[in-house]
């Protein structure tokens, strides 16, 4: 069973990968950062649209990288679109724990079903060098939201 379920998992990444959603640079973003990871040569422009009460109305990154940087950026850009900034925090530090500690990664403010989202990613904590790619997305949209602009990896 834990092999079928790593199948899926990697299925998931190459489609993000491969088709990544929300790749693109809105216009009308209110909040902006960009993100290296020089070790690997991964660089991602995280875009988010704020609304006056909140909630992300809109996320979407541009960049290049390896399916993984990629698929964690499409994936992120899905998962907080609509949630408040907030909710988009708990989802990081959420992810950021599957990805690096093997510790149960119960959630708290997080559901089962965005639980299960972020799992297909948690593979990468076996390989040390591959956690910076999964979680520059995530970190530059921390830096977005917090208006820093500059994300690193470093």
């Amino acid at each position: 069973m834990r092999e079928e379920l790593r199948d899926l998992y990697q299925e998931v990444i190459l489609d993000h990968g491969r088709t990544p959603r929300n790749h693109r640079h809105p216009a009308d973003a209110t909040h902006e950062a960009r993100g290296d990871n020089p070790m690997c040569g991964d660089r991602v422009a995280v875009y988010l649209k704020l609304s006056p009460d909140g909630r992300i109305e809109d996320a979407a990154f541009e960049g290049r990288g390896c399916a993984i940087s990629q698929a964690s950026a499409s994936l992120m850009t899905e998962m907080v679109h609509g949630r408040t900034v907030a909710e988009a925090k708990v989802l990081f530090e959420h992810f950021h724990r599957i990805c690096t500690s093997d510790e149960p990664a119960a959630g708290a403010g997080i559901d089962a079903e965005d639980a299960e989202r972020l799992e297909v990613m948690s593979g990468v904590r076996q390989f040390p060098m591959r956690v910076k790619c999964a979680t520059l997305a995530w970190h530059t949209m921390n830096s977005a939201l917090a208006g820093d602009g500059r994300a690193s990896t470093e």
